[in-house]
């Protein structure tokens, strides 16, 4: 819900009611993650998307029946096989989701649209809601903001609040949305319940050091995956905004005392592209001991070999070395720029998701994966469509 942030808040400051339908859980191959959502206004205006389009229109009814109802639903769609006619995910997996109306409780809706407010202003945020569990607590909404206040509530008293927040708080410092399992003691209302955390986080930072003609394209596919994006080198004659306008900052500076003095985190990536000792050394020596998510350095096998020399002299582990990934890059027989940038591009995406990097023709495992969260647990057993049977549409419904 919280990545439709910026209409839904408009949408609340205008008055519109409205119903959101949230993916909560996704078993096997499927299209988006949890947390991707769709939303339907009472005049059937819908924004987002739930699905690559395979249940959009069931979806879409089902919000328009939330509106009417003015009741939260979890609904289950599966594989279909034998009936081009019968909802289903062609793609082969599951879906769990969440379809809520905009709160009218006096608490709730504030909260939420706190929430929204938050999160199109770039502010860190947390939006937690039960998604299984007690009837009548089904849909309810906990809001966590960055500097740990909570707003709203499950209305049960504050032990389970205060459960739910801790949970919260643990990803929103890690910038995930996942799923959170509390038991039957947890949960302290005798069952156990399932809580989708919705987290709004900054954009995660892509840092470029080399002012070539190869940053200027990994930039633009930087901000294209949606990176806050600086290029940094100490050369002013070439770092400069005129070359780099898509950039978000530019940055004359050497770039290990930069990278020393600016804040990084587990999701920042630092790619190197000045394969020049010089500036290489001491700005790789810092950054393969920080915790960040991908360090790469350009150059070809013979500058790598030289360059892991002179760290290794530098005092750098081998260890520390195995971080490194160098030569920068997959292998797609990149010649260009942009196709060099791409290359970059796919080895970060595939080491933030564990991808192989091999083509999808030769492989067996499954295309669309699923982050493994902390205390990720499903609202129910996954229910397996042998090949040739019909799809279940399954509805739980809550207030």
């Amino acid at each position: 819900m919280l990545d439709l942030a910026d209409e839904l808040s408009q949408w609340i400051e205008q008055g519109r009611d409205f119903a959101v339908a949230t993916v909560v859980t996704v078993t096997g191959s499927a299209p988006r993650q949890p947390g991707a959502a769709l939303a339907v206004d009472t005049n059937g205006t819908v924004v987002g998307s739930v699905s690559g389009g395979c249940v959009e229109a069931t979806v879409y009814a089902l919000c328009e029946r939330a509106l009417s109802d003015d009741r939260t639903v979890l609904a289950h769609f599966s594989v279909s096989e034998d009936d081009p006619f019968v909802v289903g995910l062609t793609c082969g997996g599951s879906l769990d989701i969440l379809i809520m109306p905009l709160p009218k409780d006096a608490t709730a809706r504030p909260a939420l649209a706190s929430a929204l407010s938050a999160a199109a202003r770039g502010e860190e945020t947390a939006s937690a809601r039960i998604v299984h569990g007690p009837a009548d607590l089904t849909g309810r909404t906990l809001v966590l903001r960055s500097d740990g206040s909570v707003e709203g509530g499950f209305g049960t008293g504050q032990n389970l609040d205060r459960t739910v927040a801790a949970e919260a708080r643990a990803l929103l410092h890690a910038g995930r949305t996942g799923m959170v399992e509390i038991g039957n003691q947890g949960s302290h209302c005798g069952t156990p319940i399932s809580v989708l955390v919705e987290v709004s986080a900054p954009a995660p930072r892509m840092i470029v050091f080399g002012a070539i003609d190869f940053a200027s394209a990994l930039v633009r596919v930087g901000k294209f995956l949606g990176y806050h994006v600086t290029v940094c080198d100490a050369r002013p004659v070439f770092t400069t905004e005129a070359r780099f306008p898509e950039a978000d900052n530019v940055v004359v500076e050497w770039p290990h005392a930069y990278l020393e003095r600016t804040s990084v985190d587990h999701r920042t990536v630092l790619c190197v592209l000045t394969h020049d000792a010089k500036f290489d050394i001491p700005l790789l020596r810092l950054a393969l001991r920080l915790p960040v998510a991908y360090v790469g350095a350009m150059g070809s096998r013979r500058t790598h070999k030289d360059r892991h020399e002179r760290l290794l002299q530098a005092g750098v582990t081998e260890r520390e070395l195995d971080r490194l990934r160098s030569p920068i890059g997959l292998d797609l027989g990149a010649r260009t720029p942009e196709e060099t940038a791409l290359s970059i591009a796919a080895e970060i995406i595939a080491a933030r998701h564990g991808g192989s990097g091999t083509p999808l023709t030769h492989g067996h495992t499954a295309i669309h994966r699923n982050d493994t969260l902390p205390h990720t647990a499903s609202p129910r057993p996954p229910a397996a469509t042998p090949p040739g049977t019909r799809p279940v549409l399954t509805l739980h419904h809550g207030r």
